[in-house]
């Protein structure tokens, strides 16, 4: 039985032996090397400065139901980990009233069975996941969203016709 297994194994490995190609790295023209760069490869570019944060305090209206809203501040320097998360020192249920900033949703406040506990579900603990803040930036590609209450409209107009 032994005999067999090790038969085995050897034919296995005179099988692979057989599949293996041996390759030599050839060197590549600089031309035929597309990137993303646009910049050589041993040249860094300069990278493009950071588009700035916008910084309102104003809750802007969301652009599909269910859409987590967005932070209207900068979050530079939050701490949002394991040991604290400074998101919670304005939006906390116990600091809306002195901090003037939006409770965190009851479901924040659910775990997966939709029980409610005291403390922040750590499911939604860390804010980021979903809330983010916006940028003052041009955009990258064309945006032909259309906003689902603008569809809605269009779509009673279109009927009255």
């Amino acid at each position: 039985m032994k005999t067999f297994k090790l038969v085995r194994v050897l034919g296995l490995l005179a099988f692979g032996s057989l599949f293996m190609v041996n390759v030599s790295a050839t060197s590549i023209p600089e031309d035929k090397i597309d990137t993303l760069r646009l910049a050589p490869i041993n040249i860094e570019p300069t990278s493009p400065a950071m588009q700035k944060v916008r910084n309102t305090d104003v809750k802007e209206v969301r652009s599909y139901p269910m859409q987590p809203p967005i932070i209207p501040h900068k979050i530079d320097g939050y701490q949002v980990d394991i040991k604290a998360n400074k998101c919670m020192a304005c939006h906390a249920r116990s600091r809306t009233g002195e901090s003037q900033a939006p409770m965190v949703s009851v479901t924040h406040y659910m775990d997966r069975d939709n029980n409610f506990l005291a403390e922040l579900s750590p499911r939604r603990y860390f804010c980021t996941q979903c809330h983010v803040p916006q940028l003052d930036a041009k955009l990258l590609v064309e945006n032909d969203f259309v906003d689902m209450e603008h569809l809605i409209k269009a779509n009673v107009e279109q009927k009255k016709h």
